[in-house]
């Protein structure tokens, strides 16, 4: 329980924030759910991949993620990406 009105403000800022950054965490997740999935079926696409890498580079200036975090996540997509469209040259 807060003692002060400030602590009181303190406990509803982070609990908005808290929202808003599980909401974007949710969003990179599910665009490199997306992505990996068009990767494995067999259809690489590379917007879906674009898009992913570009809401994980946001996510790390926004402070949601590491920038380590989010650059080995790039890079692991990357690479099955490059593996995919490699194998199937279409």
């Amino acid at each position: 329980m807060a003692n002060t009105k400030s602590a009181e403000k303190r406990i509803r800022a982070n609990a908005r924030r808290a929202l808003r950054n599980k909401m974007y965490r949710s969003r990179v997740k599910t665009a490199i759910k997306k992505a990996e999935r068009a990767i494995f079926a067999g259809t690489p696409n590379a917007e879906l991949v674009r898009e992913a890498m570009s809401l994980l580079d946001r996510a790390a200036v926004k402070g949601i993620i590491h920038k380590n975090n989010a650059a080995r996540r790039k890079s692991r997509l990357a690479k099955k990406f490059a593996k995919a469209t490699a194998a199937s040259p279409s």
